[in-house]
């Protein structure tokens, strides 16, 4: 059922229309920012699950035309944060235990073998620097109490471990759900952050000891711990 409300906005300016040389700001700009706002109003629920997207309403909050608007839309919906139908207002996705399954099943496959990989590729503490640097990131998030932040911290972890693999298939397919696990893992933020933080060590562990075997497991088990709390927390 959609929620019968409108999607407010939080009065903020948009991009200047030009630049302080005079010229014009790149198109894409304004669209970046557009789903920029939308993107986190939906995963903080300023947005709820359900509610319309109106058109005209949102353009006129964020001073844009419709062109930018909806080419964001276009980014939104392939993110999964909004669901579009032909000649109706789009809608804040709304999750289910099927949307869930769906993506810890996507998760297990991509990132069970790109952990392997990576550990197979990465063996050594100077290559998971990188990764042990987001953890502190992620770490310090979650010691301030920014829950958002250690949401994007932690799609960005799992994010960069796939990258780090050299498989751009993989990464490309990874792109394409890495927004939907910042949303769930911000709806989730009441599941403990600091464990979530510890297995993120023993996962960059995993990697940098260059055994292939462990790697997959500790990622494996990573993940499908996370599913059945998730479906809890969710009251799905």
């Amino acid at each position: 059922m959609e929620d019968s409300r409108d999607a407010s906005v939080i009065a903020a300016a948009p991009p200047s229309a030009s630049s302080p040389d005079g010229g014009d700001v790149p198109h894409g700009a304004l669209r970046d920012w557009i789903y920029g706002r939308i993107r986190e109003n939906v995963i903080t629920g300023e947005y709820p699950q359900g509610m319309r997207l109106n058109e005209t309403r949102l353009s006129e909050a964020f001073h844009v035309s419709r062109v930018p608007l909806r080419e964001s839309f276009h980014t939104l919906t392939r993110d999964g944060f909004i669901d579009q139908q032909p000649r109706r207002s789009a809608v804040v996705t709304r999750w289910t235990a099927d949307r869930v399954d769906e993506l810890f099943d996507v998760r297990l496959g991509i990132e069970v073998a790109a952990t392997g990989l990576a550990a197979r590729r990465l063996s050594g503490s100077d290559a998971v620097a990188p990764l042990r640097r987001i953890v502190d990131e992620e770490q310090k998030a979650t010691d301030e109490g920014r829950m958002l932040d250690v949401a994007e911290a932690s799609a960005r972890l799992h994010t960069e471990i796939v990258a780090m693999t050299g498989n751009e298939l993989m990464s490309s397919l990874m792109s394409q759900i890495a927004q939907r696990m910042t949303w769930l893992f911000y709806l989730t933020s009441e599941r403990d952050p600091v464990k979530a933080c510890a297995e993120h060590h023993e996962l960059i562990d995993a990697i940098a000891s260059g055994n292939e075997a462990l790697a997959r497991s500790i990622a494996h088990a990573h993940i499908e711990k996370g599913r059945t709390p998730t479906l809890a927390v969710l009251d799905l």
